[in-house]
């Protein structure tokens, strides 16, 4: 009922035809997007267009975040695809994600894990900041679809995935899509940098509860 009533909330939220534009919008953005941006876009004062983003925002539709600034003056709001829409309503998703990474992967003869760990590796330059490593690996996880659940054990850091946003293809293929799952976080620990992988333990998909294991390494001494 509550997968329904989910379901009805986002339909009723994209059947006014100004606000399914905006959300396409940002669906087909290559980054998030701001509400200037959708504003030109649209042609509606800020003030429309944010009651518009507020509507799909209480729908799961689309994620709202703060920008992070490295220059002065206020951060913006910045809006991007919900990642657990997967390919509803026309969104790219978590499943083109997949396909993109995989068509990598094939193109250039590599496994699952090694392009994963590259796409990772890639995702962490953008990063790339001081802070907490490990409160970073677990945003962009969450971004992604998992759902992770922090668990300090001393200097290890388990990350229970409450959601493979892959599950009907890692239910077919789960030795793929793990791989894949694997090399992302190698790729992102690696360039984020104080964090090792120690091993992914997989369960079933469909009922989700995976366990991401990392171990905090010691920084790297800066010579005086």
């Amino acid at each position: 009922m509550a997968g329904n009533e989910s379901l009805q909330q986002e339909a009723r939220a994209l059947g006014d035809p100004t606000r399914h534009r905006i959300f396409r919008y940002i669906a087909d953005a290559k980054a998030p997007v701001g509400v200037a941006e959708l504003t030109e876009f649209v042609q509606l004062n800020h003030n429309a267009v944010r009651q518009h983003l507020a509507v799909l925002r209480d729908a799961n539709l689309v994620v709202e975040e703060v920008e992070k600034r490295v220059r002065p003056g206020r951060p913006r709001l910045l809006y991007r695809l919900h990642p657990e829409l997967s390919d509803r309503w026309g969104g790219s998703g978590a499943y083109s994600f997949l396909a993109t990474l995989l068509a990598s992967a094939v193109r250039r003869r590599q496994t699952p894990r090694q392009v994963g760990r590259q796409e990772g590796h890639r995702r962490a330059a953008e990063l790339a900041g001081s802070g907490d490593r490990a409160a970073l690996l677990e945003a962009e996880i969450a971004r992604r679809g998992f759902r992770p659940t922090r668990v300090e054990k001393g200097r290890r850091v388990e990350f229970v995935l409450g959601r493979c946003p892959f599950a009907d293809v890692a239910g077919s293929d789960p030795a793929t899509v793990c791989q894949l799952h694997l090399g992302l976080a190698e790729g992102l620990a690696e360039g984020l940098g104080g964090l090792a992988v120690e091993r992914l333990i997989p369960k079933d998909p469909r009922r989700a509860g995976c366990r991401l294991v990392l171990r905090l390494e010691d920084p790297i001494p800066v010579p005086a």
